[in-house]
C-alpha cells in the first residue's frame, strides 16, 4: 500500500521594501480630495451661472408695449372690451382677446364688474 503525506507549503518571507516616489507626486488625503472637489464644483457653477445670465433675453423700455387701464363694467364681456380695442388698432377681435389674456393672466375669457384690465394702446 502506499502512502499519502500532505506536508504545509512553506513561503519565504518577503522583505518589506520601501516605496520610493518621485518628488512630483502629491498624495492627498480624504479631506483633501473633499475640498479639490468642492472647489472644482463651484468652479462648475460659477461658469454654468455666467453663461446663464448672458443668455437671458431682455426688453427695452422702448420695446414695451402701451397699455391702457379699463374697468370692466356691468354688462361688459371680454368680447366687448377687445372689440373695442380691435376696433381702435385695426387688428382682429380674436387676437386683440389673446393680447388681453396674456396681458391680465387671464385663464378663460371671464371678467368680473369692476375689475381692471390693461389692454393694448391703440395711440
Amino acid at each position: 500500500m502506499s502512502t499519502i503525506t500532505l506536508a504545509p507549503r512553506v513561503v519565504p518571507a518577503r522583505r518589506a521594501t520601501s516605496t520610493v516616489r518621485s518628488r512630483g507626486q502629491v498624495r492627498l488625503t480624504r479631506r483633501g480630495r473633499t475640498v479639490v472637489f468642492l472647489l472644482a464644483l463651484a468652479v462648475v457653477a460659477l461658469v454654468a451661472v455666467w453663461l446663464a445670465a448672458g443668455s437671458a433675453a431682455t426688453r427695452d423700455q422702448a420695446g414695451a408695449p402701451q397699455v391702457d387701464l379699463v374697468t370692466v363694467a356691468p354688462g361688459d364681456t371680454l368680447w366687448d372690451i377687445a372689440s373695442d380695442v380691435a376696433v381702435g388698432s385695426g387688428d382682429d377681435v380674436r387676437d386683440a382677446m389673446r393680447t388681453i389674456q396674456q396681458l391680465n393672466t387671464l385663464d378663460g375669457s371671464v371678467v368680473y364688474v369692476g375689475q381692471e384690465l390693461r389692454v393694448p394702446s391703440s395711440s
